[in-house]
């Protein structure tokens, strides 16, 4: 396997590129769409992009790209398990450096969130709103029968005991089909070769 034979290069683009350690307030995912639908050459993201040539004199073949997805601080608390970070540029932007990488003989990982999301996750944020009501309310492992250290009027499990890194239900169906379908996405758009599982275990 190629994997196995091939030097990786790790890049953790938040602080690589330098964004703000916080993200702005959540929005709706087709509003995230829309801001990522065209290229921007000065996008922070395409910093990555720019050190092609100097990769591939290392003899680097893959980069390992921890999580460049929406979120709402680290890249661990992902918000959005479809779209680029917006503090990084946008989907089209790291289009365009997977797409550089690939022309320098270099392989793109993505580190890959499935275990937990952050606070600030559609899903999640539509629990908070509708509680009992809301359709993705089995998408994480929540009682009505406590509250959280934020106050949500629910208690929910947290990776680990933290508690801004919400577990998911895995064992949803729905959860799978939702995690899946963004894989597909990120093969087909950004052409991806590859996945780094946070938190196999």
């Amino acid at each position: 396997m190629w994997a196995y034979e091939t030097t990786f290069y790790q890049i953790y683009p938040l602080g690589f590129c330098g964004a703000p350690r916080e993200n702005a307030a959540p929005v709706a995912e087709d509003e995230l769409a829309q801001a990522a639908a065209a290229a921007n050459p000065d996008a922070p993201i395409m910093k990555i992009a720019q050190w092609a040539d100097y990769l591939q004199e290392l003899g680097v073949g893959a980069v390992l790209i921890n999580p460049p997805l929406e979120s709402d601080s680290h890249g661990y608390d992902t918000r959005s398990l479809r779209h680029i970070d917006r503090r990084l540029g946008g989907d089209a932007d790291f289009a365009a450096v997977c797409e550089t990488l690939h022309a320098h003989g270099i392989r793109v990982v993505l580190d890959a969130v499935f275990n937990h999301v952050g606070r600030g996750f559609w899903a999640f944020r539509d629990v908070q709103e509708r509680k009992w009501d809301s359709p993705y309310k089995d998408w994480f492992h929540i009682s009505f029968d406590g509250d959280s250290c934020y106050g949500d009027g629910f208690w929910y499990e947290g990776w680990e005991g933290h508690f801004e890194l919400v577990k998911l239900n895995l064992q949803n169906p729905a959860v799978v089909d939702y995690l899946l379908e963004s894989v597909r996405r990120w093969a087909e758009g950004f052409g991806i070769d590859g996945l780094r599982l946070d938190v196999a275990y």
